[in-house]
């Protein structure tokens, strides 16, 4: 009965559901995939800059190939973009520039299980460069919570050492001890013990 009242209403809305997505796809492979192509094309360039430490010009182009922050303002909708951010993030934390740090790696969404990780635990450096000390722990506790054998205890660690220049013993003691128990095989467990009896002093 519904349906029969209310058929050319409800005609006209699954149509208009199906060019909606239709529409996207159509979008998607017309425009996104282009864009998406170049954008990969003039990462390279940066890329190989970034690989060198020659931030600046990884950052800003060399005049004739663009750098990420261009490539993040002209192709923002493309996944190249998306890793040009952490990549100028990164850049800009090893030139000093702290508060563009964190403004480029929070517009980091990528879901890469090394990258991801990595723009977090990058983003708690970049708030205790700025003397915020705890807000940095945070980024360093949920870094860690990723459970990568290589990268968690390596934030672990880090969020030990903030605590300490907190005086916060019992904490650093903890993340300490997750080193040690948790990641017993990784490079930071190997002198970790000195770290625990510093703070059990």
């Amino acid at each position: 009965m519904f349906i029969e009242k209310n058929k050319k209403p409800i005609i006209i809305a699954v149509a208009a559901i199906v060019l909606v997505i239709g529409g996207y796809f159509v979008f998607k492979k017309a425009y996104v995939a282009p864009m998406e192509k170049e954008a990969q094309e003039q990462m390279f360039v940066a890329e190989k800059y970034f690989e060198k430490d020659s931030f600046q010009l990884a950052l800003n182009g060399d005049g004739n190939n663009w750098g990420f922050l261009k490539i993040t303002e002209e192709y923002g909708i493309t996944k190249a973009a998306d890793l040009a951010h952490y990549y100028a993030g990164i850049c800009y934390l090893q030139t000093g520039n702290f508060k563009a740090a964190i403004e480029h790696l929070e517009e980091y969404d990528g879901d890469d299980k090394l990258i991801a990780p990595i723009a977090v635990g990058a983003t708690g450096d970049a708030y205790v460069e700025l003397g915020k000390t705890e807000k940095g722990i945070s980024y360093f506790e949920k870094a860690a919570g990723a459970k990568n054998k290589v990268l968690s205890p390596v934030y672990l660690k880090k969020a030990g050492i903030a605590y300490e220049s907190l005086k916060k013993t019992e904490k650093a003691l903890e993340s300490y001890t997750k080193v040690k128990d948790e990641y017993p095989r990784s490079q930071e467990a190997a002198d970790i013990e000195k770290y625990i009896a510093r703070v059990q002093k």
